[in-house]
C-alpha cells in the first residue's frame, strides 16, 4: 500500500486542480470563463491553481482575440494527461486493496 501512495500526485490533491484536470482531459480546450463557472470558483482561486498546473507543464495556455475580446483557453498536455491518469490509477488501486 505504501508504494501505491507514492504514485499519488500532490498536484491533484486540491479539488480545484482535480476539477481543472478532469475537465481538460475530456475536452480538447476550455475557455477560462467556462472553467471558472463549471468549478464555481473565484478568479483568484482559479488563476492560482492554473499557475501551479502550468508550472508543472500539465496544461498549456492559448491567448487569442475573438472579435475584439481577449479569450484565454487551456488544454491538458501529454505530460499532464499521463500524470493525471497515473494519479487515477493509483486511487483505483487503493480502492481495490481496501479489503
Amino acid at each position: 500500500m505504501k508504494n501505491i501512495l507514492t504514485k499519488l500526485d500532490k498536484s491533484f490533491e486540491n479539488r480545484i486542480r482535480l476539477g481543472i484536470m478532469s475537465l481538460l482531459v475530456v475536452n480538447d480546450w476550455m475557455e477560462y470563463t467556462a472553467l471558472k463557472e463549471t468549478l464555481d470558483t473565484s478568479d483568484g482561486n482559479l488563476a492560482s491553481h492554473i499557475k501551479h498546473l502550468e508550472g508543472k507543464a500539465y496544461i498549456d495556455v492559448k491567448k487569442e482575440f475573438v472579435g475584439r475580446k481577449p479569450q484565454t483557453s487551456y488544454t491538458a498536455t501529454e505530460l499532464g494527461k499521463k500524470a493525471f491518469n497515473d494519479h487515477l490509477d493509483a486511487l483505483e488501486k487503493i480502492l481495490k486493496n481496501r479489503g
